[in-house]
């Protein structure tokens, strides 16, 4: 996935000074590119049975989205609080400069469904962790969590145990 890596640019002291952000816009933007990022995904689970992709506010829902409808599962959407409509569950997790919570609507997955998380960037893992553990309480059987991104240095497969986890692109 050389190839993919060209796309990604670096933007120094975003959001904060010390950040290096991954801007996946590059990426996004062109057609080639992204399509053989969603397709890569695609040849992992095609004919895995996967009923549910779950995906992470906001920039993991150009993937999850995709991705769903080139397997042919659904597609979860886990959000902030108060974006979710209807009937939510909630988990929160730390950031090193305090807490941040996701929610997923109730009856977003099924007992026993098998589920897929996709977002573009696995960092220090609090995010996804939170996601496997939505997920987790409705029932549902992650069969892989997948990143576009993978910042390695920050050890961000450590908070995930021993789920599956496949990365396009370290760093």
């Amino acid at each position: 996935m050389e190839e993919i890596k060209g796309f990604i640019r670096n933007i120094p002291d975003f959001p904060k000074a010390g950040i290096n952000f991954k801007d996946i816009t590059p990426l996004l933007g062109d057609a080639k590119a992204f399509k053989k990022v969603i397709d890569t995904f695609a040849e992992r689970h095609s004919g895995n049975g996967i009923d549910k992709v779950v995906s992470v506010e906001s920039r993991g829902f150009f993937f999850g989205a995709a991705l769903a409808y080139r397997i042919g599962a659904g597609i979860v959407p886990v959000r902030k609080p108060g974006k979710l409509p209807y009937e939510t569950i909630s988990a929160s997790y730390e950031l090193e400069y305090g807490q941040d919570t996701l929610e997923i609507h109730k009856d977003a997955v099924k007992e026993g469904e098998k589920v897929l998380i996709i977002d573009d960037l696995l960092a220090t893992g609090g995010t996804i962790g939170a996601v496997c553990e939505l997920v987790e309480k409705l029932g549902g059987n992650i069969v892989e969590i997948d990143f576009v991104i993978e910042l390695g240095f920050l050890n961000g497969r450590e908070k995930l145990g021993e789920r599956p986890i496949f990365s396009l692109i370290a760093f």
